[in-house]
């Protein structure tokens, strides 16, 4: 009896412990040399950065860049950078997008980088952010067209934004959590063997969220992503990395199910958590700017029809 209980109470304080930790993630400061190594990047492919800051709802200051590119279509696309991580992080990223012609913005999460916000709360928060930083884009840009560009973290993020504001037109999401919940037996197992987070550790996961919501002040249930793309329909596509043991691809099935026909998922063999592009760089890139591609010009067209009148 002792040894079949003693993982689940281990567990249970791990769960207790971790709460914490889980609202207030290492910070990622944004240093100098990152600073100009992103300046280097943007310079090579002639795109120009300025500096970009939004306050938040509730006060927070929320800081970031926009980057413009050498040879604008007009589209611009939000990037999201993954937990305990800053703007920097999408990088590679911005530079593929840039290349392509998508001027990008590139914010540190609350509670991440430079940005303020006492807790990170993976989209309760962050999706006002998010619409926040698109009426600062409109009041300053007047943007043809508003993409999303997210990982892990922000890739679920991304996804709550969408459903909350109809003006992100598509989103593009790589390792995306299903919800809080299911993350979190990812995180009691280890993050390597999910079956026992959801059998003899499943009380520290369940401990987690509960005290969880009970220090930022909002139900976990509220944080989902997969609710998120059945509240609202938009071109999506989801990126599964294959060797992902952070949040493994049934997350983004869960949400390829929830989102209906018509969604794209595509697994990249081998590939780390977030690391698609690194693993597959010509692929990511085909991909990625064919399926924004797409939805720009789709949108043009249906606009010019609508505009069109009989001669």
């Amino acid at each position: 009896m002792i040894l079949l209980l003693l993982p689940a109470l281990l567990s249970i304080v791990v769960g207790w412990l971790g709460a914490p930790g889980f609202l207030h993630p290492e910070k990622r400061a944004l240093t100098a040399d990152m600073v100009r190594d992103a300046d280097v990047t943007f310079a090579e492919i002639g795109a120009r950065r300025t500096e970009f800051d939004v306050r938040g709802r509730d006060g927070a200051m929320l800081r970031g860049w926009k980057v413009r590119a050498a040879k604008p279509n007009g589209a611009w696309i939000l990037l999201f950078h993954g937990v305990a991580d800053n703007r920097y992080g999408m990088e590679e990223h911005a530079r593929l997008l840039l290349q392509s012609g998508y001027t990008v913005v590139m914010m540190d999460s609350r509670a991440h980088g430079a940005s303020g916000g006492e807790i990170a709360t993976y989209g309760w928060l962050e999706r006002t952010d998010t619409s926040e930083v698109i009426d600062e884009l409109e009041r300053t840009e007047h943007p043809a067209h508003i993409f999303a560009l997210g990982n892990s973290m922000g890739a679920g993020i991304a996804l709550q934004a969408a459903a909350a504001d109809p003006r992100i037109e598509a989103v593009a999401a790589e390792a995306p959590f299903a919800n809080l919940q299911e993350a979190a037996y990812d995180y009691a197992g280890l993050q390597r063997w999910p079956l026992l987070g959801k059998t003899f550790f499943a009380p520290g996961a369940w401990v987690l969220i509960l005290r969880g919501q009970y220090l930022a002040g909002f139900a976990a249930s509220a944080v989902s992503p997969v609710e998120a793309v059945k509240a609202r329909a938009f071109p999506l596509l989801l990126i599964c990395d294959g060797a992902d043991v952070v949040l493994p691809c049934r997350h983004s099935e869960k949400i390829l199910r929830a989102a209906g026909r018509g969604k794209e998922l595509w697994r990249v063999p081998l590939a780390m958590h977030t690391g698609a592009l690194g693993a597959a760089p010509e692929e990511f890139r085909r991909r990625v700017t064919a399926f924004f591609e797409e939805q720009r010009l789709n949108t043009n067209e249906r606009a010019a029809h609508a505009n069109r009148t009989p001669g």
